[in-house]
């Protein structure tokens, strides 16, 4: 009895340039984040020009870099010019960034 589904399929273990190549103009959102905090709406509301509102995170402590949502590697804020910039650090091995997909 032959099945349909036992057919071998020959699926390549790694894609191929061309493969790769189709992806590279798809455009995607890189955001660093530089800390989060929980407040109740009644603290939000009460926010306005010249509020403080103290982070998650430590002075010094590495910013997470995330692509479309999913962190990607941490890095520093660097100036470049006049201008913000992100110098990456620890990068997040590929397979860890597909488990959180």
């Amino acid at each position: 009895m032959n099945d349909q589904n036992d057919e071998n399929i020959d699926v390549p273990a790694q894609p191929s340039v061309e493969n790769l190549k189709v992806l590279e103009n798809i455009e995607v959102e890189l955001t660093v984040e530089v800390g989060r905090a929980e407040i109740t709406i009644r603290d939000l509301l009460r926010l306005n020009e010249g509020s403080v509102l103290e982070l998650d995170r430590l002075a010094g402590d590495p910013l997470d870099i995330l692509v479309n949502g999913t962190k990607i590697a941490r890095g520093e804020v660097v100036m470049i010019g006049e201008r913000f910039g992100v110098r990456f650090g620890e990068v997040v091995e590929p397979e860890k960034r597909m488990e959180s997909v």
